[in-house]
């Protein structure tokens, strides 16, 4: 959930349809974070390289954001529908919200590692859209 409306909601119910088959439950809301790399310390090998000996870092820190996992029992690259409803801090209603889209698989781990689909969306005052970092 973007961060410009995190602050305002409550409790958020998602349903999820794809292939026929529907899954919907109240998310549980937890802080989101965001990533910040911290760079890479060099190998001995070869001389001032980045080599199989490498420590990388990163650091994450909240950033105002909120999310929620719905697990699905499968996931395919089929059209999904997704419908968001619940409820603002202040008792009212949120406005039902719908997106229809199709999920993308890659190779996160490399394509030895095997494909991954995933979904995932964005809720904020404007509506429901597809977020561009999953799948």
């Amino acid at each position: 959930m973007a961060n410009d409306y995190a602050a305002a909601v409550k409790a958020l119910h998602v349903k999820a349809c794809q292939d026929g088959t529907c899954k919907a439950a109240d998310v549980q809301l937890v802080p989101g974070t965001a990533s910040a790399d911290q760079g890479c310390s060099p190998d001995a090998e070869p001389p001032g390289g980045y080599g199989p000996g490498s420590v990388c870092s990163a650091t994450s820190s909240p950033d105002g954001t909120k999310r929620g996992i719905l697990q699905l029992a499968t996931l395919s690259e089929s059209p999904l529908d997704v419908t968001v409803t619940g409820a603002l801090r202040d008792g009212k209603p949120l406005p039902s919200r719908t997106l229809h889209f199709t999920p993308k698989g890659n190779y996160p781990f490399g394509e030895q590692c095997g494909r991954f689909v995933s979904a995932s969306v964005v809720l904020n005052a404007a509506g429901l859209r597809q977020d561009g970092t999953a799948g």
